[in-house]
């Protein structure tokens, strides 16, 4: 049993890396595709008891936020796995600019999620957490966690890789 907490914001590339890491595996718990809190309390509750796999995709921001779903993960007895995506504020808000409708989002929306952005820790209750990045050729790079300055910001520019 896996519960997978995405963790990053708008326009990092959380929903894509979703559809190409775990589409095949596991439920997504989207609140966007979901609409309610309601349904995604609802769709969670249902994961839990029938031990599926499932990943939430969603900002994630603050550890107060993430909490919620290890907690409940882990007392179902599920493994619980983070992926930080990291991404550049240029990046995400230009892959924001291409997105259509409802899908783009203001982008002051973008700036106050990075403001509210706190770096994950294995001491919120994660069994295993992974950096996540997108490469120049849009493929996505998965690295073990490793210590790093955490209070330094996460926001990296994009054409230099990992720090």
């Amino acid at each position: 049993m896996e519960a997978v907490i995405l963790i990053g914001i708008q326009g990092s590339g959380k929903s894509t890396f979703y559809k190409e890491k775990f589409a095949d595996t596991h439920v997504r718990i989207n609140l966007d595709m979901l609409r309610t809190k309601n349904r995604e309390k609802v769709l969670l509750e249902a994961c839990l008891e029938a031990k599926i796999k499932f990943v939430v995709d969603k900002v994630n921001a603050s550890r107060e936020e993430r909490a919620r779903y290890i907690n409940e993960a882990r007392r179902f007895g599920f493994r619980v796995l983070g992926y930080y995506l990291q991404t550049d504020l240029k990046a995400a808000l230009e892959r924001n600019s291409r997105r259509e409708g409802k899908a783009r989002i203001p982008d002051k929306g973008l700036f106050d999620s990075l403001k509210r952005l706190e770096i994950p820790r294995y001491e919120e209750g994660f069994n295993e957490l992974y950096y996540v990045w997108i490469e120049e050729e849009n493929r996505f790079v998965i690295e073990p966690w490793r210590s790093i300055d955490l209070d330094k910001s996460v926001s990296l520019p994009a054409d230099t890789g990992r720090k």
